[in-house]
C-alpha cells in the first residue's frame, strides 16, 4: 500500500493546466492586493469601462515597475536573511529528533537537527543590535514591501527549478507524472538536504515566519516613529505572529512527524508558498495599518478584549493539539523523552491515550483534542487566521484574504489526506471515522 501511495496515479489541482494557472495567477494576485492596499485605500480597483482596460493595466504595471522592482536594497535584505538563516541553521547546536520511517527509503528514519529556537534567539538579538546601532533600521522593511515581495518571488521560482533539476539529474525523483509543469509544481524530491540541514523543514520555519514576524515589528516601529505609540491592533499582530514563530521554533521536533515532511514533495507549491506566499499575503493587515491613520481601525476596549481572547484560546488549542499528535507518534516509535522548551502548555501530552490500531501498523489517535475532531488543529489555525484580518475591522476586505484562502487550502488538504487514509487503512479508517465522527467542528461538521 505504501508503494502505491508513492506512485503517481492521479493529477491534483486541475492537472498541468491548473498548476500553470496557479503559478501564473497567484503572483499577479499578490501584486494586485498589495497595490489596492497601499495606493487605493484598501479598495478593490478595476477598469471603469472597456476603454479603461488598457490604461488600468498600465497603471498597475507602473505601480509594480516603480514600487516593486527587485532593487539592490531588496536583494540585500532578502538574501541577507536567507543566507543568515541558512548559516545559523548549519552551525548552531540543536535537539536531535528522529523522523518517521520513510517508505521510499526502505523505511529508514532520518535525523533532524532542531535548532530553530536557538536560531530565533540569534535572529532577534542580531536584528535588535542592527536596529539599535542604525546599521539596519527595521522600519525600512515595511516601506520596501513591494520590492522585497518581488525578490521573494524570484527566489521561489528559482529555488523550485534548481531542486527539480537536481532531483532529476541525480535520479532521486519520486512520484513523477511525466509532465514538466505539473512535476515542477508538485516537486521531484522528497528529502532534500544540504549538509546537516533538511531544506524542506528549514524553509517551512526559518523563512516565512521570520519575515511575517519582522513585517509586524517593522509596522510597529513605523507607527512609533510616526505617532509616538503603537496601537493595540499592531501590538496584536506582533503577538499573533510571535505566537506562531515561537510555536514553530519551540516545537520544531514535532515537525518531522507531519505530513508536510513525511509525504509532501519539495516543489513550487511548497517552496514558493514558504518563500513568498506566506510572508507577503498573510499580514495585509500590517500593510494597511502601516499606511493608514489609527482612527480608521480603532476598537472599543471590549472589542480588544474579545479579539485578544479569541486569539489566545485558538492558539492554545492549536499548540496543544499539534503537540498531542506529535508526542503520540513519537511514542509509537519508542521515543519517551520529550524536549522541554518555553512555553510547554498544559494539555500538550495525553497520558494513556486511546487509539485505533490499523492492520497497516499505524495507530490513529482518539484521545485529547483528537477525540472530538479529526482536524482540531486546522479549526484552531483557521480561527487565528481570521483574527489576523479582523484586527482592522471592516475598513477593507483585503486583510481577510489570508483566512479566505486558508480555508480553501485546508479543505483541499483534508480531502487529499482523507482520501489517502481511506486507501491506506481501508476498513480501519471506517472504524476511526465511526469513533471520531466530526471532521472539523464537534457537533456541527
Amino acid at each position: 500500500m505504501d508503494k502505491r501511495l508513492d506512485k503517481h496515479e492521479t493529477f491534483e489541482f486541475g492537472g498541468p493546466w491548473g498548476v500553470v494557472a496557479i503559478m501564473t495567477g497567484f503572483p499577479i494576485l499578490m501584486y494586485y492586493l498589495w497595490i489596492c492596499l497601499w495606493f487605493y485605500d484598501g479598495k478593490l480597483v478595476y477598469p471603469t469601462s472597456a476603454d479603461d482596460i488598457q490604461p488600468f493595466l498600465l497603471r498597475m504595471w507602473e505601480h509594480v515597475r516603480k514600487d516593486a522592482s527587485p532593487n539592490a536594497y531588496a536583494w540585500k535584505v532578502y538574501s541577507g536573511n536567507f543566507f543568515f538563516q541558512l548559516f545559523i541553521a548549519w552551525v548552531l547546536p540543536g535537539y536531535p529528533q528522529e523522523g518517521l520511517p520513510v517508505p521510499s527509503l526502505g523505511y529508514k528514519t532520518l535525523m533532524y537537527n532542531c535548532n530553530a529556537l536557538q536560531c530565533l534567539y540569534a535572529t532577534l538579538i542580531t536584528s535588535g543590535l542592527l536596529h539599535y546601532y542604525n546599521i539596519f533600521r527595521l522600519t525600512e522593511i515595511i516601506d520596501n514591501y513591494g520590492h522585497l515581495m518581488t525578490v521573494s518571488m524570484i527566489y521561489g521560482f528559482g529555488v523550485s527549478l534548481i531542486t527539480y533539476l537536481y532531483a532529476v539529474l541525480t535520479n532521486t525523483q519520486i512520484r513523477m507524472s511525466g509532465n514538466f509543469f505539473y512535476d515542477y509544481f508538485m516537486g521531484a524530491c522528497l528529502n532534500p538536504r544540504l549538509g546537516p540541514i533538511d531544506l524542506k523543514m528549514w524553509a517551512e520555519v526559518r523563512i516565512p515566519w521570520v519575515i511575517v514576524f519582522f513585517l509586524s515589528v517593522s509596522g510597529a516601529c513605523k507607527q512609533y516613529e510616526t505617532y509616538g505609540y503603537v496601537t493595540p491592533n499592531m501590538a496584536f499582530m506582533i503577538l499573533a505572529t510571535g505566537f506562531y514563530i515561537n510555536a514553530c521554533a519551540k516545537g520544531e521536533e514535532c515537525i518531522p512527524q507531519t505530513w508536510d515532511i513525511f509525504h509532501e514533495k519539495w516543489g513550487f507549491m511548497v517552496i514558493f508558498w514558504n518563500f513568498s506566499g506566506v510572508p507577503f499575503s498573510y499580514v495585509y493587515s500590517v500593510v494597511y495599518m502601516a499606511s493608514h491613520d489609527p482612527s480608521s481601525y480603532r476598537f472599543t476596549t471590549g472589542g480588544y478584549i474579545f479579539i485578544y481572547t479569541v486569539l489566545c484560546t485558538a492558539y492554545y488549542i492549536w499548540d496543544t493539539a499539534m503537540a498531542q499528535k506529535s508526542h503520540f507518534k513519537m511514542e509509537t516509535q519508542g521515543i519517551t523523552t520529550f524536549r522541554k522548551t518555553f512555553p510547554q502548555l498544559p494539555g500538550c501530552f495525553v497520558k494513556n491515550p486511546t487509539f485505533i490500531q490499523t492492520e497497516h501498523g499505524n495507530r490513529l489517535l482518539t484521545s485529547g483534542w483528537w477525540a472530538y475532531s479529526r482536524k482540531p488543529n486546522y479549526v484552531a489555525d483557521w480561527t487565528m487566521s481570521l483574527t489576523w484580518g479582523a484586527i482592522i475591522g471592516t475598513t477593507t476586505i483585503i486583510p481577510y484574504f489570508y483566512s479566505m484562502f486558508f480555508i480553501v487550502v485546508l479543505l483541499h488538504r483534508c480531502t487529499r489526506d482523507f482520501e489517502r487514509c481511506s486507501i491506506k487503512y481501508g476498513k480501519d479508517w471506517e472504524r476511526y471515522c465511526a469513533v471520531v465522527k466530526y471532521k472539523y467542528i464537534p457537533g456541527i461538521y
